[in-house]
């Protein structure tokens, strides 16, 4: 019969060169940690910091600023705009209007 795993953590495999391995060794003993604590938290942070970047806008000072001056100094709505708004307000109930 199949042995069962356990649904709470998933296996992670890689192979890497010894001396990566010794350099990670090496800084998970300076850190007080396993090899896995450290390197399980090393790609935590590593994953949460690319994510980060990607999830966050960051504008210049000269783009801020024109993303500012194209919210305070919008042209006024157009018709095409009005009829929409009008027709989205209309709905009421969020349906598609008939």
């Amino acid at each position: 019969m199949a042995k069962s795993t356990s649904n709470t953590s998933a296996r992670l495999e890689a192979r890497v060169a010894p001396e990566v391995k010794a350099l990670w060794q090496q800084a998970a003993e300076l850190e007080g940690r396993t090899l896995t604590d450290f390197v399980i938290a090393s790609v935590q942070k590593a994953a949460l910091d690319v994510i980060d970047r990607h999830q966050t806008l960051k504008l210049n000072r000269e783009d801020s600023e024109a993303f500012v001056a194209a919210l305070l100094e919008s042209p006024p709505p157009n018709e095409a705009l009005k009829t929409a708004a009008s027709n989205y307000m209309g709905r009421g109930d969020g349906s598609e209007a008939s």
